[in-house]
């Protein structure tokens, strides 16, 4: 009789550590949850917020290919269609995703290319006063 209460002793050490791994997979599940439930909630109240990220975001890649102009904010606009631009030489290999960077303080703008990871083409900003 004695393997046989060897036999459940071990099989309880089987049992406690998968009760011990499910235990720590949902309480990271929870943690997971909390953490994006907390960021969702900041993004609503802030909607502003999610557009500074996304500028922070777009910056950090194009200053890795080219020198960007500092001390300043660009605005930044995703071509959502070509046909309007079609006319202007800036735009003349631009395609639809691709995003303009405009440093209105430096008169500078930039094309990217966020899928190739490329400026597609530099320029001055001619901004009336």
């Amino acid at each position: 009789m004695e393997p046989e209460i060897n036999k459940s002793v071990s099989s309880n050490r089987g049992n406690s550590k998968l009760v011990i791994i499910l235990i720590v997979l949902v309480l990271a599940a929870g943690i997971a949850t909390v953490i994006y439930y907390n960021k969702i909630r900041v993004l609503k109240q802030d909607p502003n917020k999610v557009a500074q990220e996304k500028i922070k975001e777009v910056v950090a890649k194009v200053s890795k290919i080219i020198d960007l102009p500092t001390g300043e904010t660009p605005v930044i606009a995703t071509i959502s269609d070509t046909t309007p631009l079609a006319n202007n030489p800036f735009f003349a290999n631009a395609k639809i995703g691709d995003e303009v960077l405009m440093y209105t303080v430096s008169r500078k703008a930039f094309l990217y290319d966020p899928k190739a990871n490329i400026i597609v083409e530099v320029a001055s900003l001619n901004i009336g006063k």
